[in-house]
């Protein structure tokens, strides 16, 4: 696979992720800062390291099977998971301006 499809397909993922929620702010997954990394294997399938808002964050069970899940319908991926770090610890700052100015912080 080129450096051009990785990318295409880094790109889809992204679409992905911005599609899905964090249920307590009213912001994507992805502006606020949460998706560390999104890897894809030349077989096609996705990792995904990202982080909550917190350890005790309410969705910590379903938000990571509905990233997987949503990824895996992209027609280019053949399997997703999605690794949970706290390291580094989220914070405000990873937040995108996007997400900031959507939540009145700017």
């Amino acid at each position: 696979m080129t450096d051009k499809e990785l990318e295409e397909i880094g790109d889809k993922i992204v679409g992905v992720l911005k599609t899905i929620f964090d249920p307590e702010i009213p912001v994507d997954i992805y502006e606020l800062g949460l998706v560390y990394d999104v890897f894809v294997s030349d077989e096609n399938n996705a990792k995904i390291l990202m982080t909550l808002t917190s350890p005790n964050c309410p969705v910590a069970e379903s938000l990571p099977r509905e990233v997987e899940d949503k990824v895996k319908t992209l027609q280019e991926i053949n399997d997703c998971e999605v690794e949970i770090t706290f390291d580094p610890t989220w914070t405000q700052d990873m937040m995108s301006e996007e997400a900031k100015l959507e939540l009145g912080m700017l």
